[in-house]
């Protein structure tokens, strides 16, 4: 009989299963472990396609998944679930969850108040200064500095952290038992051993590959409160990093470089569209001082029990509550894009902070609904005009 955390490998590695699809069986059923134990008809009923609920009921490849547990202890690593007390707050709340996180190191990953810092690997030498600082500084006032362990901005954020002696986390785009690149190695151990951490959700021996970057991505936004982008060029991943903030309602930040500089002009098309520009850490610290006054607990977090007496009770409350909350949230995002688009009917062209005062909404709100909009019913003009397509 595989043990219960065996499962929670098994629903992951079960064919055609995202991230999205275990939080819904999750939700659904409570645990893998009862997962398992349903028909293919049962789990669909769930609102999952047939052919995914098939693999999941005919799934019987749990030996290699309990060796990979076994193996966690020998690299000093540990499994967190998406409903252990531990898993970082911050993350439950993004749509597409992992459903687990492989971690190495003895940072607590629930405390809230984490920063991203990302940007270009090849960066220059004022960018890398920067990026060091911003770590530093921000390590030094108590917050949590999240990076990629990358080259260039990201290394340097993590060391700027170090060197405050604070807390920095690391997510991953391989397993976190494979160092990427080499060079950060030394780097990756004084991270755990100044109390950071290693994340990742994929399985341990996963080798960097290209396609499993832009997936980390979101990981690493949805851990924070904000992402300071430092350095990023037109087609940087650092931008599908600050894509996904948005999506994720957190706060995006951008140094702002010379125009001369190609690798700065993602960065500074972040500053044209809305980000907040940094030129020092009081710029990141007074804009998202109001997040960090909200109590724990708020509304806007999804809490699980530390020790929950009954899971099916438990569920069933949650599930309850967030599809009460996610339709009401669902009905002010529509009436707030309605509201967006008649102000533009009676303009040929609106500057965005018309756009932000005439709404009512805040601007983070109104930045990402523009950002949606632009898709098909909003054009984006220079100068931070926009007008109906």
């Amino acid at each position: 009989m595989p043990s219960p955390d065996v499962y929670w490998l098994a629903l992951r590695r079960a064919r055609g299963v995202g991230p999205r699809t275990c939080k819904l069986l999750i939700k659904k059923f409570g645990t893998p472990e009862k997962i398992f134990q349903l028909s293919s008809d049962e789990i669909a009923a769930a609102g999952v396609p047939r052919n995914t609920a098939r693999s999941i009921a005919e799934f019987r490849d749990f030996e290699p998944l309990e060796k990979e547990l076994c193996e966690l202890p020998n690299i000093g690593a540990r499994l967190i679930k998406w409903t252990d007390p531990d898993y970082p707050p911050n993350l439950r709340q993004i749509a597409d969850p992992p459903p687990f996180l492989f971690v190495r190191g003895t940072a607590q990953l629930s405390d809230p108040t984490c920063i991203a810092i990302v940007g270009a690997r090849a960066a220059s030498d004022i960018g890398r200064r920067m990026a060091q600082r911003l770590g530093l500084e921000l390590a030094a006032k108590g917050f949590t500095v999240v990076s990629g362990l990358a080259r260039g901005i990201d290394g340097e954020a993590h060391q700027g952290a170090l060197d405050a002696h604070g807390k920095t986390i690391a997510v991953m785009g391989c397993g976190v038992d494979v160092i990427y690149p080499a060079e950060h190695r030394k780097l990756a151990e004084e991270i755990l051993a100044n109390g950071g951490a290693l994340i990742s959700e994929l399985p341990i021996g996963t080798q960097p590959l290209a396609e499993n970057f832009p997936t980390r991505n979101r990981i690493l936004s949805g851990l924070c409160l904000g992402v300071v982008i430092v350095e990023a060029a037109e087609k940087s991943g650092s931008l599908i990093t600050a894509r996904m903030a948005l999506e994720q309602d957190r706060q995006v930040f951008a140094v702002p470089g010379s125009p001369l500089s190609g690798k700065t002009r993602g960065s500074n098309r972040l500053l044209k569209e809305g980000a907040k520009l940094v030129e020092c850490v009081e710029d990141v610290i007074e804009e998202l001082a109001p997040q960090m006054a909200r109590p724990q607990g708020a509304p806007r977090q999804l809490e699980v029990p530390a020790k929950p007496t009954n899971t099916d009770a438990r569920d069933e409350t949650v599930t309850s509550s967030e599809s009460v909350e996610g339709a009401k949230t669902l009905e002010m995002v529509a009436d707030s894009a309605t509201t967006i688009l008649n102000n533009l009917k009676d303009s040929e062209r609106l500057h965005v902070d018309s756009i932000i005062e005439s709404s009512g909404l805040n601007a983070q709100t109104v930045l990402r609904l523009l950002l949606e909009l632009e898709l098909d019913r909003v054009t984006q003009h220079p100068g931070k005009l926009f007008s109906l397509a």
